[in-house]
């Protein structure tokens, strides 16, 4: 069979980063004790209230073709949720709903980059934001957030890797994996070199809910921002809800059109009863959503007061989301291998960092997405393979 030339760029060290996830579901299926850490699913129940939600929508046969663009009251739920954080008021036209906002990142990809374009995002990142980028013939070229600096990105950084073919920024923040949060001083300097390098932005925000003191800061609030920025969320994280797949996209409205146009032609919607469970999440649903954010907050304290301590491991404090970045490079071990036996030996799963970007090296993403006593459990058997 031939294939596409475009397969070469949707594989690399992104796509081999959940081999160790995927041995430690296999073993789990046969009944051994496996702790599983490595892949970002909440425990969590979805709330009653958004789940009871979707058994109404379901009772009363909303189970039919929505509009591609997202049904009404939910892009109009969106806009009014968005709006605070953006500084600017969001009409509910420039809001698409999509099944996840891994597909509003695919889609921005495919309206925005070409063959030959460079997209700079900083690393540690999302395992999956290469191949998006490459699906569309774009280039992603990574810049180094440092683990002596927090992971907090660094805009000279930024302003080196400015080339002509530069013509977009990906970030994401709060962080996947690392935690580590945006601040304004640093969102300001992104804008300026955005600006200046005529450069769209996209800002992927999912744990945007989820930060632990520091809140969450919106670079599309900035002047001159809202027109060059994309806003992309959902409700996975912040309402466990990642099974029901709804997330979105807010974008300036000539950007929105072209994104409905293939909608269209790539998924055609998302089912009518998730979208109304949507609109009460977004509408009636914030006291779990602070349940939630407390609850991982809680859990990443129990892991960093567990491991601080243990020889060759450094774990440090995330500032946001549900995951804790554990440097394990004292130990001698890359983070491939580390992830590798320490499932062999304790049936404790954890993501290799290697997967995220060069500055992962060494490192491990713990998530913190099982009940306290069975994560203080995980991180016992952790502390004891590190110092075996």
């Amino acid at each position: 069979m031939h294939f596409a030339n475009r397969v070469t760029r949707i594989s690399g060290e992104g796509a081999d980063t959940w081999r160790v996830h995927d041995h430690a579901v296999a073993r789990l299926s046969r009944g051994e004790d496996i702790l599983l850490l490595s892949i970002g699913d909440p425990d969590f129940d979805t709330p009653e209230p958004i789940r009871a939600a979707a058994v109404r929508a379901l009772g009363t046969g909303r189970t039919h073709y929505a509009p591609s663009g997202g049904e009404p009251a939910l892009r109009a739920a969106i806009a009014a949720s968005g709006s605070p954080a953006a500084g600017y008021q969001i009409d509910p036209e420039q809001v698409l709903v999509y099944p996840g906002a891994q597909a509003a990142l695919f889609a921005l990809a495919q309206c925005l980059f070409e063959t030959g374009d460079e997209v700079i995002v900083p690393e540690p990142t999302y395992v999956t934001y290469e191949a998006l980028l490459g699906a569309a013939g774009a280039t992603m070229h990574q810049i180094p957030l440092r683990p002596e600096n927090g992971f907090h990105l660094d805009p000279d950084d930024l302003a080196r890797a400015i080339t002509p073919n530069t013509r977009g920024v990906m970030l994401n923040f709060p962080q996947n994996p690392t935690g580590a949060v945006l601040t304004p001083e640093v969102a300001t300097a992104v804008a300026a070199l955005c600006i200046k390098h005529d450069l769209v932005l996209i800002s992927d925000e999912v744990y945007a809910q989820l930060t632990f003191g520091r809140p969450h800061f919106c670079p599309a609030s900035l002047p001159g921002m809202a027109q060059r920025t994309a806003v992309v969320s959902s409700l996975s994280k912040s309402h466990a809800m990642t099974g029901w797949r709804c997330g979105w996209s807010i974008t300036p409205p000539p950007l929105t059109q072209h994104l409905e146009r293939l909608a269209r032609c790539m998924y055609f919607g998302v089912a009518q009863f998730v979208q109304d469970a949507a609109v009460v999440a977004l509408t009636d649903a914030n006291d779990a959503v602070a349940g939630l954010q407390s609850a991982f907050q809680r859990r990443a304290r129990l892991v960093v007061d567990h491991l601080s301590g243990v020889p060759g491991l450094r774990c440090r404090m995330p500032e946001a989301g549900m995951y804790v970045f554990l440097d394990v490079r004292d130990t001698g071990r890359d983070g491939k291998r580390f992830a590798e036996e320490l499932l062999e030996a304790t049936g404790v799963a954890v993501t290799p960092g290697e997967g995220f970007g060069p500055s992962g090296a060494g490192h491990v993403r713990i998530t913190l997405g099982c009940a306290e006593e069975r994560l203080g459990e995980a991180c016992r058997r952790i502390a004891a393979f590190a110092g075996a």
